[in-house]
């Protein structure tokens, strides 16, 4: 290391930490990860990569190797549950690229230095590492951010709950159906495969097996009841989805938090992995262009107002997609909308 180099502890090394590793790293940073997984994982369902993340992903120069390995997402249709298209959206200016997690950081982790990931050891206490600056990337159960502000921020229920998973054949196209009280998704992604996901309105710890997701959605339409006899159960996944309370502050002393640790979101607008990005390459930026404090004041000031209104925009669409009430006024009205657009 280098005299006057300065160090960052990064805890957590999923797609906000490695994110942070690579881009101080670019910026002459010497940065030490603790993760506790013994390695980067094999499985994860598909991400959405809006024009931010791809910018922060063009700051790391993945932005060519994404493209490739991604599926290019420039349209979609929005459907009622019985088959009906409520609206399309075509021709986006900057489409998205669809890419699985397990890729998404095998390209993050490719041109790190060896050793910088320590794989298989817990983050230490924010009160033991001595670094310039500490990164709390340790996702929605965050100890950093228990130590730092208190279990009274730690995430809460959103009152749903959400299957995820992945079957053989690829599919060109994007949708997104909407019905009372659940919605259910379909997408491109790398590997030759169809993503899928549905949502439904549950209380907390509500049982989730197959068929739980095949007795609520097996009247769907014929799009979905494909996919639902198509899935293996062994590949899905089932949780609640929590979001943070607000906190006071996204910084204490020299630390900082970024993505789920400092604002879990509901996943109606796709935006958790590509926020936790910018959180990175923002901080990052930061860093390198002004003093620890003063660095972690602008981060707190640029990142806490904005992601919090992501937040509340994630939790106000999923209450549109899966309302119970008003169904038929909410599609005629997108379908008008749709038609002005």
């Amino acid at each position: 290391m280098a005299m006057n180099e300065k160090r960052a502890a990064i805890l957590g090394g999923g797609i906000g930490g490695l994110t942070a590793a690579t881009t101080l790293i670019r910026r002459g940073w010497a940065v030490e990860v603790y993760e506790r997984a013994p390695s980067l994982p094999r499985t994860g369902t598909a991400l959405g990569m809006w024009p931010a993340a791809l910018n922060t992903l063009a700051e790391c120069g993945l932005d060519r190797a994404v493209r490739e390995r991604g599926a290019l997402q420039d349209s979609g249709t929005l459907m009622s549950w019985d088959g009906r298209i409520l609206g399309r959206i075509t021709d986006l200016r900057r489409p998205a690229v669809l890419l699985s997690r397990p890729v998404l950081l095998e390209l993050l982790a490719g041109d790190l230095p060896d050793g910088t990931v320590r794989f298989g050891t817990p983050a230490p206490a924010v009160s033991e590492l001595d670094h310039d600056v500490v990164i709390a990337a340790d996702g929605i159960g965050s100890a950093a951010r228990d130590t730092l502000f208190g279990p009274r921020y730690r995430p809460v229920h959103t009152g749903y709950a959400a299957w995820r998973g992945s079957v053989p054949g690829a599919t060109s196209s994007m949708s997104e159906t909407w019905g009372p009280g659940a919605l259910f998704g379909i997408t491109p992604r790398d590997g030759d495969l169809t993503n899928w996901f549905a949502a439904v309105r549950a209380p907390e710890h509500s049982p989730g097996d197959v068929d739980v997701l095949r007795d609520r959605f097996g009247h769907w339409h014929p799009a979905v009841r494909d996919i639902l006899d198509r899935l293996d159960p062994a590949d899905m996944l089932y949780h609640d989805l929590y979001e943070s309370p607000p906190l006071p502050s996204y910084v204490r002393d020299n630390t900082a938090l970024i993505g789920d640790a400092a604002h879990a979101m509901a996943p109606n607008l796709g935006r958790g992995a590509c926020e936790a990005m910018v959180d990175a390459a923002v901080l990052a930026a930061l860093l390198s262009e002004h003093p620890v404090s003063d660095a972690l004041r602008r981060y707190d000031r640029v990142r806490r107002r904005h992601t919090r209104r992501l937040v509340r925009a994630s939790r106000l669409v999923a209450g549109v997609a899966t309302s119970t009430r008003l169904e038929s006024l909410r599609n005629t009205l997108l379908g008008a909308a749709f038609r002005l657009a």
